[in-house]
């Protein structure tokens, strides 16, 4: 097992290759009430029901995948609180995706001004990505994530038994979040990737892999909780993957837009940051190795609806879409200044 600190507004742990029953046991003695937020299908286990029902917690069901992120599922999540009478020594805990961790963690930060919250992340990109580092939030009308607020769990516990069970597809949209921890710090991630040709060879690295990507996002983070400006190298291939995602109506797994994403920043990269052209089809080869799309199909989407998406991103500043892109692997920096010829050229490349 792997233990990985971050350094925010309080300092937490992340346990990876932890058991998420014991760990839950140890969280429900330690609060008097506990609301346990997941989707029916991990809330209808036995082993959860259990849990609960022992200790006399409360369970609440959330809608699949994104559609749990938005404010009459939030509202829902208050009111019960309320009739509970939860107080600032209640907790909660998120077991599920992202999704489900976004939602647990922005209640939590909401409820009585904050009260303690905690993360059991049961897929590849929750575990490397959306139950650590304290940003949570719900989605509006006007995109993904647009309220949302900066706070950390008390810990995560990433127990691997989740993703045996975890389809190819969802494990690959992980994997994209994974790859771009590689590209922005850490290359043996990549060379790790490299190495493997399957994604039955990749599950065999699980452990290694998120704790690895962990290990990078607890750095950035622990540097940066708040996003001034070092933080933004994580949002590698999220400027133009949420507008992509959020176009889509959610049809696509956020990894999957993210690697679209990070097609899209590479080949912006070569013009505007001096990226290699070879590195952009290292990357390009290594996400579809595993299944991921870095193409769209003409038509499918309109660049003027997906260039507004990306004007109204919170990552964009005074009317300016900022991107995250690489001088060379292991380098990001910054665009701030790509023309609209540019923009234009650049969704044109990923067009097949």
């Amino acid at each position: 097992m792997h233990k990985i600190t971050v350094k925010a507004e309080i300092e937490y742990d992340v346990h990876i290759g932890g058991a998420w029953r014991s760990y839950l046991e140890t969280v429900l003695s330690a609060h008097k009430k506990v609301l346990i937020i997941a989707p029916a299908f991990i809330a209808s286990s036995a082993e959860l029901r259990s849990l609960t029902e022992a200790n006399d917690h409360i369970l609440f069901i959330t809608p699949d995948g994104e559609a749990q992120k938005d404010y009459a599922t939030a509202e829902s999540v208050w009111n019960l609180l309320g009739e509970n009478d939860f107080g600032r020594t209640d907790a909660i805990v998120g077991i599920g995706g992202g999704a489900t961790t976004d939602l647990s963690g922005f209640v939590a930060a909401t409820w009585l001004r904050g009260i303690a919250w905690y993360a059991i992340p049961t897929t590849l990109a929750g575990m490397v990505d959306a139950a650590v580092g304290g940003k949570t939030g719900i989605n509006t009308g006007s995109g993904k994530n647009l309220v949302g607020s900066f706070y950390s769990p008390q810990s995560v516990c990433a127990d691997m038994s989740w993703l045996q069970t975890l389809s190819d597809r969802d494990f690959a949209a992980g994997l994209a979040e994974v790859i771009k921890t590689g590209y922005i710090r850490d290359l043996s991630i990549l060379t790790l990737l490299d190495s493997v040709d399957s994604i039955a060879m990749v599950r065999e690295h699980a452990l290694d892999l998120v704790a690895k990507s962990v290990a990078v996002k607890a750095a950035v983070v622990s540097g940066d909780f708040k996003e001034g400006k070092l933080r933004e190298i994580l949002n590698f291939g999220h400027t133009f993957g949420h507008a992509i995602e959020k176009r889509s109506g959610y049809a696509l797994r956020h990894g999957e837009a993210v690697s679209i994403g990070l097609h899209f920043a590479a080949i912006l990269s070569e013009s505007e940051l001096g990226f290699s052209s070879s590195d952009t089809d290292h990357l390009a080869k290594l996400l579809e190795k595993f299944g991921l799309p870095t193409v769209l199909l003409k038509n499918e989407y309109q660049w003027s609806e997906l260039l507004a998406l990306m004007a109204g991103d919170k990552k964009s500043r005074d009317g300016r879409i900022r991107f995250i892109g690489l001088r060379a692997p292991g380098e990001p920096d910054w665009i701030e200044a790509a023309s609209s010829d540019t923009l234009t050229a650049t969704y044109e490349k990923i067009l097949l």
